[in-house]
């Protein structure tokens, strides 16, 4: 039986989500006579990981949508959908242990604590929480990783939930030519048929996916000067226009009526990472950014499926995108916001990996149409080298903004000012150790596929 992992990734109370989940779990398994194992990966304080853990276990009563005369809690009896409900201990041991077999470490030791940092950092980082997924679904024998986000809910039509699954196993790893069936619309140039669908997603409807719309209701300039600092370098006005006006605004506000979904090179725009499945010939080789406390790091992937030139379909099963209160006072905002500006350093070092990946398009891949992760790490090693002015200048043009706005947004310009130097180091630091990582990766997603069954996750 094909297994496939369905994940989510939590450090805040969502035990709606994992109730919503858990059906499209026993949904997956009837509709498409897979194993999936569910796997929430809970960095949640004690108190909030006791109240998922109940709600784990009401699973098999929280499905809805079943066929007639089955119930969604057969596909959890019958072992269908498999649940591992795992905090922080035990993703630590499962991944050290990984670590030590690995062999990625050497002789010497330090780099495999360097290793479980980058994999399980104190901080949030949004690369991190997925590479875990990717290597747990490796040790569970799993063909793909299909990710939802603790802060997200389904669409209904007619009463019933729009699942994104059922768009992503109806084609993910399919050769492109056998998937065209399975979709509304082929636009996929015939040159790219016989490359396997490495990439289903959607976005979201709702509230825009980074949480700045604040500032576009109390100053839409300030806002345009905001979200365009994440334009590259010598970009012009009219693309930086460009940029601010499709920028986190997901598949915008209409609701899901009918099924679409588009067979090409994947429109990576209209994707988002509450809402898509990976096949594990993308994971298994390349992981992604494990940048703390920065968002948009989970989305480099998506580039490089795009600019390798490997068939993705993009589909209008989007996701319902909420914010929680913490992000918009307090150190909940401030957290928040330091994110974004981290953020926005880190594409001074992104920028020239995704640059040398569009020219470099299918010889990115090697006559199989896998991944080559050496040039993806040589690539972001170059760049760690990028002279530093642009994030000089954008922290200085983040300050202006935000003092402009004043209130809270000048409290967290006079917060952000003293950590400048040190953020400038980070976003360094950050694409250095992500080409350590991809170094290691092979070794890693090795080690994790050979895990023992006494050492699986429970």
């Amino acid at each position: 039986m094909r297994a496939v992992c369905l994940t989510l990734p939590t450090n805040r109370e969502c035990a709606a989500t994992i109730a919503a989940i858990g059906a499209e779990a026993a949904y997956a398994a009837r509709r498409f006579g897979v194993r999936v194992h569910l796997l929430i990966l809970d960095s949640a304080d004690p108190a909030t990981y006791r109240r998922h853990a109940e709600a784990v276990a009401a699973l098999p009563a929280a499905g809805s949508g079943a066929a007639p005369g089955v119930g969604s809690g057969a596909a959890f009896e019958a072992g269908e959908v498999v649940v591992h409900h795992l905090d922080e201990a035990a993703q630590r041991a499962f991944l050290r242990d990984v670590i030590e077999r690995s062999g990625a470490a050497g002789p010497d030791g330090p780099l495999g604590d360097k290793l479980l940092d980058l994999m399980l950092p104190d901080a949030v980082s949004y690369g991190a929480c997925t590479n875990r997924a990717f290597l747990l679904a490796g040790a569970l024998g799993c063909a793909s990783v299909h990710r939802r986000d603790s802060d997200s809910a389904y669409q209904l039509l007619d009463g019933e939930p729009v699942f994104p699954i059922e768009r992503e196993l109806a084609t993910l790893g399919l050769k492109a030519a056998d998937a065209a069936a399975a979709v509304t619309k082929v636009t996929l140039d015939p040159v790219h048929a016989d490359k396997p669908v490495a990439l289903v997603g959607g976005s979201f409807i709702g509230e825009l996916s980074v949480d700045i719309g604040e500032i576009r209701e109390l100053d839409p300039d300030a806002y345009h000067q905001v979200v365009a600092l994440w334009a590259p370098t010598g970009a012009s006005e009219q693309e930086r226009r460009e940029l601010v006006a499709d920028s986190f605004t997901g598949g915008g506000t209409d609701p899901f009526r009918r099924d679409r979904a588009v067979l090409d090179l994947p429109d990576i725009w209209r994707i988002d990472m509450c809402n898509v499945a990976l096949d594990h010939e993308v994971y298994d080789r390349v992981p992604l950014p494990p940048a703390t406390a920065t968002i948009g790091s989970d989305y480099f992937l998506l580039h490089l499926v795009r600019d390798a030139t490997l068939p993705g379909v993009v589909h209008n099963r989007h996701i319902v995108n909420y914010y929680t209160p913490e992000r918009r006072t307090g150190t909940g905002f401030t957290a928040y916001q330091l994110r974004y500006a981290k953020f926005l350093l880190s594409m001074l070092y992104l920028y020239p990996v995704y640059s040398e990946m569009e020219a470099a398009r299918g010889a990115l891949l090697d006559e199989a149409h896998h991944i080559r992760a050496d040039v993806i790490a040589d690539s972001a090693r170059r760049s760690a080298a990028t002279d530093r002015a642009e994030n000089h200048r954008r922290l200085d043009a983040l300050d202006h903004c935000y003092r402009q706005l004043g209130g809270k947004y000048a409290e967290f310009a006079d917060h952000l000012a003293p950590q400048r130097a040190r953020l400038l180091d980070e976003a360094q630091a950050d694409i250095e150790d992500f080409a350590l990582l991809i170094d290691a990766w092979g070794p890693l997603m090795r080690a994790s596929k050979a895990t023992p069954a006494d050492r699986l996750p429970r």
